[in-house]
């Protein structure tokens, strides 16, 4: 019988040992309905999401609800809007309760005198041509001065078609920033054209990804297997989808047979009581869902599926650590 200990030299071993213990829990939150940017593509518009509930705005209810959370087991609070930084005090209420990761545009500057060790994941979609016609305005170079050399800052490098052969540009810049980056891809929600994948395009990307992984090891935070997995939408043979995607909310998961999924995981709407479907869009089809964070779950979920060589358990424990940094479980 393949055990882990019976795949891992002593080395590997202990990397998996570390990331064992961590039993991370996690759930989304909105933080807010409203944004300062509108971008095509966003799928908290795209799908309808900033209508389905008016939001708590007592800050006390919030910090009734956390210490609620906090209770049914979460250790981290993912947290995204709309603009999180528009509501700080709504942002401070989880900081002093929870391990507390805040998704961002960048454009305000999260205080680290209020925030000192916030992890905060900065959102780019592409270079200035992509984010100019995405986003109505290239972001860069306001986030870029806004968290200079911050290390508990990365950008969540959203990846494109159009961004083919210009990927080392972007990836530079960000590092002569003093920052970190993780590399995630466009799932077009909004439809707009010239942002389709096509296949051979996702082939083209994940050598590009790769490449960089191996250029700025510093900088870059990923791991090939990721890429592999995010790029074909494939593990073992399985497709992922919405009969595989681990990020369903717990209570409105109806899934027969319910496939490995995350503990307890909900995303949960900024009055406090409504419920989304999934970490994502109400209205994306899962089949062409390409959320990094729902396919780093999906493979950490299915850690027995990877207990069959020496290269898939390592593979694993690379994903979980990449998961684990970026949410500073473990240090950089």
């Amino acid at each position: 019988m393949k055990t882990v200990n019976s795949l891992l030299d002593p080395q590997w071993y202990e990397r998996y040992k570390r990331i064992s213990k961590l039993n991370i829990r996690s759930s989304i939150y909105d933080v807010t309905n409203r944004c300062n940017l509108r971008c095509k593509g966003c799928f908290f518009y795209s799908s309808g999401e900033h209508r389905a509930a008016e939001e708590e705005t007592d800050i006390r209810k919030w910090e009734t609800f956390i210490d609620k959370e906090k209770q049914r087991g979460v250790n981290l609070a993912i947290l995204i809007g709309g603009e999180p930084t528009l509501c700080l005090d709504r942002v401070e209420a989880f900081y002093k309760r929870l391990p507390t990761f805040c998704a961002t545009n960048g454009l305000i500057r999260v205080p680290r005198d209020r925030f000192p060790d916030m992890m905060v994941g900065i959102s780019l979609w592409g270079d200035e041509e992509d984010e100019r016609i995405l986003r109505g305005k290239p972001t860069f170079s306001i986030s870029s001065k806004n968290y200079e050399g911050d290390r508990f800052a990365y950008y969540l490098y959203t990846l494109t078609p159009k961004q083919i052969g210009k990927i080392d540009r972007v990836i530079r810049r960000i590092r002569d920033a003093g920052l970190k980056v993780h590399m995630q891809l466009l799932s077009n929600d909004e439809g707009v054209d010239g942002f389709y994948w096509k296949p051979e395009e996702l082939s083209a990307i994940r050598f590009e990804m790769d490449e960089m992984l191996d250029k700025y090891p510093d900088a870059v935070i990923s791991s090939r297997y990721y890429h592999e997995v995010i790029t074909t939408g494939k593990m073992f043979g399985r497709s992922f989808g919405w009969n595989e995607c681990p990020s369903v909310t717990q209570p409105l998961d109806k899934r027969n047979p319910s496939p490995k999924r995350l503990i307890d995981f909900i995303r949960w709407s900024s009055d406090l009581k409504t419920m989304h479907r999934c970490c994502t869009s109400e209205t994306r089809d899962c089949s062409t869902c390409k959320d990094g964070a729902a396919h780093m779950s999906w493979i950490m979920v299915n850690k027995r599926a990877h207990i069959r060589t020496t290269e898939d358990l390592q593979n694993w424990i690379e994903v979980y650590e990449m998961f684990a940094k970026l949410y500073q479980f473990i240090p950089w």
